[in-house]
């Protein structure tokens, strides 16, 4: 990022580090997916196709993050464990749960035609996440055994409520007769009316899954003479087990006792109440403005892979620019976003409550979602491109007090979309034209804005007169249609330091904390993009 007289917001952004000795779980689970279920046809109780593509995402996930070493999944839930002694993004909890949500998210969508070909996705699929901060081995076995516990009675009540009501019972007169009932009685009422032994039903029904690396023997290359020659390493799985939280099962697999530990012989049941303790949690500060920031994760290879033009790509920009029109048309408390390159900061008003105002909540859902909508969109602005790694981004949720300090976030996003877009110009220019990489960097090295206009002459550009779009970034907000005068989510180009603009669009001025406050002239402080 750039260096600008604003910087000093980022003194805003709060340190969420996981201590060390705590062991990282990170929980996942699928957002508003009872209805996501039911618009997409899932089978009742059990999907076997979705199920098996949660744990291909799982899968993905501990091969594309080395400090993820285990994971149990059930339902549209995950449990990613990492490593004890991770340093994974410095162990901030908003990073770490951004960037799995993300990538999860995004590897959901990009496999969902291997498992369900002949249906397209009706509506994009989310998911909230969450840090659990395991103090010590016996925590995580206890946090364990309880997801187990719950696959095992919620898969229970749930193949009974679906064999009612198959048989004729509305879901009202299904519950109402598993009211109160217990383990004994469920399986008797399958056994009995349905001739079902519950425990003939499929493993992953009953038990979950466990993704985990083994040790596998890999054939790296051959001699001459035909040999193989194989060398060990780390391959992800699915695995089934009635118990995971047991020594016996952890025992099983040396990568779990060497980067974790050992478990104990024996656990008693442990109330939800006290394993949601240590649920790494946060509520952000009431009466004050929300922005979430996302940023693409290594984007640059990203780019570099699917041949985005230089400096700037205008369809990779436009697609940014649709994920982000989306989210404001989903979530109502979102009244603002700004968006530059591969980063868009979502403004919530100053009164949100969304999600009780629960950190980990509202970022996930918001990287998720707008991670989702990204692959889902990719072929509206790249159809004759096939992306080889999903795109994911991580996510920080900042709160700021005033509107002046919002007003000045939203200054340093903007003279850092000039800055860096200027310097950006400049270098492809000067690369395109047959200097290296590096080369290029040492003429730019400690050049300034006037400088860098001179150089751009001598190409033959006029700096203001490239598109406003790559000089200003992309502003999404509400506005009324003066034809129809319908509410409609529209992305605009301009200076939003300028108190012109915010006066031709009084509605968002008028939002229940006026961004005009947030807006007001400050002559020492407008921006000169020029």
């Amino acid at each position: 990022m750039a260096n600008s007289k604003y910087e000093y917001v980022k003194c805003f952004e709060a340190e969420d580090e996981v201590m060390y000795p705590n062991i990282i779980v990170l929980q996942i689970d699928g957002r508003d997916f009872g209805s996501f279920s039911e618009k997409q046809g899932f089978e009742k109780p059990n999907d076997e196709k979705a199920l098996n593509l949660m744990n291909a995402c799982a899968i993905k996930v501990l091969e594309n993050f080395s400090d993820v070493i285990f994971a149990y999944g059930f339902s549209d839930e995950y449990s990613f464990v990492l490593k004890k002694e991770t340093t994974f993004y410095q162990r901030r909890a908003s990073k770490i749960l951004s960037i799995i949500v993300s990538f999860f998210s995004s590897t959901f969508v990009t496999k969902w035609k291997e498992f369900f070909s002949q249906k397209d996705l009706s509506v994009p699929p989310s998911f909230h996440s969450r840090v659990i901060s395991c103090a010590s081995m016996e925590v995580l076995q206890a946090y364990l055994l309880w997801r187990q516990t719950e696959c095992h009675t919620s898969n229970l009540y749930n193949t009974c409520l679906w064999k009612l009501v198959f048989s004729g019972q509305s879901e009202k007169e299904a519950k109402e007769i598993l009211k109160g009932t217990q383990k004994q009685e469920k399986n008797e009422l399958l056994f009995q009316q349905f001739g079902i032994n519950y425990k003939d039903l499929p493993q992953i029904f009953r038990q979950g899954s466990c993704a985990i690396k083994i040790k596998v023997e890999d054939i790296v290359k051959y001699r001459e003479n035909g040999t193989p020659v194989k060398r060990p390493r780390k391959k992800a799985v699915i695995v089934h087990s009635e118990n995971i939280a047991t020594k016996g099962f952890w025992n099983n697999y040396s990568c779990l006792t060497e980067e974790l530990g050992l478990l104990a012989e024996g656990i008693n049941k442990i109330k939800p109440e006290y394993l949601r303790s240590f649920q790494f949690e946060s509520k952000l500060m009431l009466s004050t403005w929300i922005v979430v920031r996302i940023d693409g994760c290594h984007f640059h290879r990203f780019c570099e892979d699917n041949g985005f033009q230089k400096p700037n790509d205008e369809q990779a920009l436009n697609l940014m620019n649709s994920c982000a029109v989306s989210l404001l048309e989903i979530f109502k408390d979102i009244i603002f976003a700004y968006g530059v390159s591969d980063e868009y900061s979502f403004v919530l008003k100053k009164e949100s409550l969304l999600y009780q105002r629960r950190s980990s909540e509202i970022v996930s859902t918001i990287v998720s979602l707008f991670t989702a909508m990204y692959v889902i969109k990719w072929k509206e602005f790249f159809p004759e491109k096939e992306f080889k790694e999903p795109p994911y981004f991580d996510g920080r949720p900042i709160c700021y007090p005033s509107s002046e300090i919002l007003r000045d976030y939203l200054a340093w996003r903007q003279v850092d979309c000039h800055i860096n877009n200027q310097y950006n110009t400049c270098f492809w220019l000067l690369v395109k034209s047959g200097k290296s990489r590096t080369e290029a960097q040492s003429s730019l090295k400690g050049t300034q804005t006037q400088e860098k206009n001179e150089l751009l002459t001598q190409f033959g550009i006029d700096y203001n007169a490239l598109p406003i779009m790559f000089r200003m970034g992309s502003s999404v907000f509400q506005n009324k249609d003066e034809l129809t005068g319908n509410d409609e989510v529209v992305v605009e180009h301009c200076n939003i330091i300028d108190t012109s603009f915010w006066k031709e669009h009084p509605r968002i001025l008028d939002e229940e904390e006026p961004l005009l406050a947030i807006l007001r002239p400050h002559s020492n402080k407008m921006l000169r993009l020029s």
